[in-house]
């Protein structure tokens, strides 16, 4: 129990980190005992600095853009050899390579006179094995393909080892000082080698928070996937997603230009919520997961897809509640949820840790925090972390 103001709120109670920045967004927890039109605000969360990222919002819509061009690409003529293995056994595709090369490029070339630092998950080293220089020139020849159908790099040509290098730019730690982009090439590989959802996902951080996303959902109907089918027959496919601290956020095709803003489901009754988790059982605990939605009396069954999809999905409001509790010894990375975060949080949505805590970019390349990831809305989030904080005790007593 924690009393504010004279209210007695049966929470988590989460930790707020404070940054200095003229933006605040209030965050909103519901007290039983007043209406439910008028939540009771215990915080208030600084957000950014007043500078403006405009230019670095575009470059990173171009860039992921573009790379999910170069991913379409791949996808429809999927050959096995396209297909590596790294040592962790997780699938990667010229795809992922060429992916990682193309936005490392986009965004040097469009922001010359910024240092470049860039975290991302992808290194060279298995495309320098001799076994490799076929998928190397395959990867090269699809990047180059990719700058060609855009008018403003026709006339650039990359070497293998521009290509090389580029991936390679990726090393970067990240960290609490100065800005860092932030990118998974292919987010959701399975997924991808499938034919379902991925996500291209890209995000900037400036000393240590993030301040702007872009995620590219090929496969992404334009319509809402909030049932069970995530194939709608029919409608437009390929969605970008993309936010810019303290703007909100946007949605538009994939090939077009025009954008709507978007926001994330107001629904105040579990019982009439819908969630989403991962799709493969290997990355989420889906009997956890099962047991918070019964302890809020969820009645729709999940609505499994890969990716940060889901964290685009849940930003139009297809969804109102995504949850991921990865296997005991998992250490998420930073590029999972970055650009998910702030297409989420731009469209009025609350991204924490089990606990409760907000998610904290600034530590590296990995994220600690605390057993796992919910994501809602600010009205759901009170009851959501009780039920979590419940199921899992009783999960721990009964080990």
């Amino acid at each position: 129990m924690i009393s504010i103001n004279g209210l007695s709120l049966s929470v988590v109670k989460p930790k707020i980190a404070f940054t200095k920045s003229p933006y605040l967004v209030p965050l909103f927890f519901h007290n039983p005992k007043t209406s439910s039109s008028s939540p009771s605000q215990v915080a208030l969360r600084p957000v950014s600095s007043s500078m403006s990222y405009d230019k670095e919002l575009a470059a990173a819509k171009k860039a992921a853009s573009l790379s999910a061009r170069l991913c379409q690409k791949v996808q429809k003529v999927l050959l096995q050899s396209d297909v590596q293995s790294k040592s962790d056994k997780s699938p990667v595709t010229v795809a992922d390579y060429g992916s990682q090369a193309l936005v490392s490029f986009v965004l040097q070339r469009e922001l010359p006179s910024e240092p470049f630092s860039l975290v991302a998950e992808e290194d060279s080293g298995d495309l320098r094995k001799d076994e490799a220089q076929e998928t190397l020139e395959r990867i090269t020849k699809l990047v180059n393909d990719t700058l060609a159908s855009d008018e403003s790099y026709a006339t650039s040509t990359l070497s293998t080892e521009d290509v090389l290098r580029a991936i390679d730019s990726g090393k970067s730690d990240g960290g609490s000082h100065g800005r860092h982009w932030v990118l998974d090439p292919i987010d959701g590989t399975k997924g991808f080698l499938r034919g379902d959802q991925y996500a291209i996902a890209l995000a900037l951080l400036d000393e240590g928070q993030v301040v702007l996303g872009a995620l590219a959902c090929p496969n992404l109907p334009l319509a809402s996937i909030g049932g069970v089918n995530q194939h709608p027959s029919q409608g437009e496919v390929g969605c970008l997603f993309f936010a810019n601290i303290g703007t909100g956020t946007y949605m538009q095709l994939l090939n077009s230009s025009s954008a709507t803003k978007v926001q994330v489901t107001a629904i105040e009754n579990p019982e009439e919520a819908s969630f989403f988790e991962s799709y493969e059982a290997a990355h989420s605990i889906h009997d956890l997961s099962s047991s918070i939605a019964k302890k809020l009396g969820v009645k729709a069954p999940p609505v499994r897809i890969d990716s940060q999809a889901k964290y685009g999905a849940l930003s139009r409001g297809d969804g109102a509640i995504y949850l991921r509790f990865p296997h005991k010894g998992y250490r998420e990375k930073i590029w999972d949820h970055a650009a998910g975060c702030i297409v989420v949080t731009e469209a009025g949505g609350v991204v924490t840790d089990a606990a409760g805590n907000p998610l904290d970019f600034s530590k590296g390349r990995y994220l600690d925090l605390d057993t796992g990831i919910i994501v809602t809305n600010q009205k759901l989030m009170p009851s959501l972390l009780k039920a979590v904080r419940d199921s899992l005790e009783e999960k721990a007593s009964s080990l």
